[in-house]
């Protein structure tokens, strides 16, 4: 009945452990001790056969569980209307949207009844409302007196679902215990920012056979793109967030989308470029942030790469990781602003008398 959940930036091996609980990945060394079926939802992409349609897969992954074939009808229904795919239900998969996708996969692992659930990201893909199901139905199984393992950079979600935290980075656990304290080690080790990441080998760069990642920047709009962006950042600065990636396919439908989360994990804002074709070679995209937006307080910046506006081909969370700060109210009667955002408002004040 415990929900733990493990946080770490990106790259820190905890999508790697979710795969050596679930056998698809060996460990290097030591072992992991599992009683009871396991369910997962990793990555999007995993776990259904892309020619098989969406009926097919649902009794393809009851069988993989042990399930007999009459669980999985007793259970069929109640996944079909969770995941809303009601009208694709005989469409092969390959044909599906990251967000219909992701709504089936994790219909599937939380309703086909495993002891264990292990939920890798659930929240990167989809609207708020089948984020708020999820949470919901995660919230359900442990309930019932089963494990949840819930990977998640939302520290919203984190902390109001789970009991537990595990931080890991570098392959290694850095704080396990009451998932507030774990957040706030966490959070606190992320004062120093990520302001610029850069990748010159296209071979080992992040991505896959369809994208590569060449640079993620932030940079004061009045910068050249090449110069320092070690200086403050204040609440009255315009920010460029610059991004240049690889495409190695001719003649593909792409856009940048990118979302903007506080250090907590509530999302501040979602914006997406507009989408065209692009051919082979490296592409570079620009999103300006106007000042006078951001409050005080440290943010991080996740990049998707989509396809025909419909498929996440790629994504990577806290590509950017920065801190915005307001140094005027230091000394002001109540402090600093308090919310996520401070947009500078118009006010008009006059004497009626």
């Amino acid at each position: 009945g415990e929900v733990v959940g493990i946080i770490g930036r990106n790259g820190a091996g905890k999508s790697t452990l979710l795969k050596i609980l679930c056998q698809i990945t060996e460990p290097t060394r030591g072992r992991a001790e599992i009683h009871g079926r396991v369910g997962s939802l990793l990555e999007v992409g995993t776990g259904f056969h892309p020619e098989l349609t969406g009926r097919e897969n649902i009794f393809m992954n009851g069988a993989i569980l042990g399930m007999r074939r009459s669980e999985v009808v007793r259970k069929f229904d109640e996944i079909v209307a969770f995941a809303e795919i009601e009208r694709f239900l005989d469409t092969p998969v390959k044909r599906y949207s990251s967000g219909m996708y992701v709504r089936l996969a994790f219909a599937v692992a939380a309703h086909l009844e495993p002891e264990i659930l292990l939920v890798d990201e659930v929240l990167a893909v989809g609207d708020a409302q089948f984020q708020r199901k999820c949470l919901g139905k995660m919230g359900d199984v442990s309930r019932e007196g089963r494990t949840v393992l819930f990977v998640s950079h939302n520290m919203t979600a984190v902390q109001g679902l789970c009991q537990r935290g595990i931080w890991i980075a570098s392959g290694s656990v850095q704080s396990s215990g009451p998932v507030t304290d774990v957040v706030a080690h966490y959070l606190g080790s992320q004062a120093s920012g990520i302001l610029r990441q850069e990748w010159d080998d296209r071979a080992t760069a992040p991505g896959n056979e369809k994208v590569r990642l060449h640079l993620a920047q932030i940079s004061r709009d009045t910068d050249h793109l090449d110069a320092s962006v070690g200086r403050e950042i204040n609440v009255h600065t315009s920010i460029l967030l610059t991004f240049e990636f690889w495409n190695l396919r001719p003649d593909t439908h792409l856009n940048l989308s990118l979302n903007l989360f506080t250090s907590e994990g509530i999302r501040v804002f979602n914006s997406a470029s507009p989408a065209q074709m692009y051919a082979c070679g490296l592409i570079r995209g620009t999103c300006r942030v106007p000042g006078d937006l951001l409050n005080d307080g440290l943010y991080r910046v996740e990049i998707m790469i989509v396809e025909d506006e419909a498929r996440v081909i790629y994504y990577h969370p806290d590509v950017l990781v920065f801190e915005v700060a307001d140094t005027e109210r230091e000394t002001s009667y109540h402090g600093k602003w308090q919310g996520i955002v401070r947009p500078k408002i118009l006010w008009t004040i006059e004497s009626r008398s």
